[in-house]
């Protein structure tokens, strides 16, 4: 079976160094960020698509997101991780 790339990216980008406070002030930028946070709430449509595609590549609030909260910036607040 094959590893899902997306929780790979997600596992480099959460356990190469310790969260640091820049970290947590870019983390802050995306969560109050409009695109995405329509894109947590709904999971549809172009502000989704955009953030899916724009996260791990270019923008570095949906990075520190990631590393700070532990899920990508797509997903949704209160998803639990299995």
């Amino acid at each position: 079976m094959r590893a899902n790339p997306a929780s790979a990216k997600l596992w480099r980008m959460t356990t190469p160094h310790p969260i640091s406070r820049l970290d947590r002030w870019l983390a802050r930028v995306c969560v109050n960020c409009l695109v995405c946070r329509r894109a947590r709430r709904r999971q549809t449509g172009a502000a989704f698509t955009l953030v899916r595609q724009v996260e791990t590549r270019v923008c570095p609030f949906c990075r520190a997101y990631a590393r700070v909260y532990g899920r990508q910036a797509h997903e949704p607040a209160g998803a639990s991780q299995a």
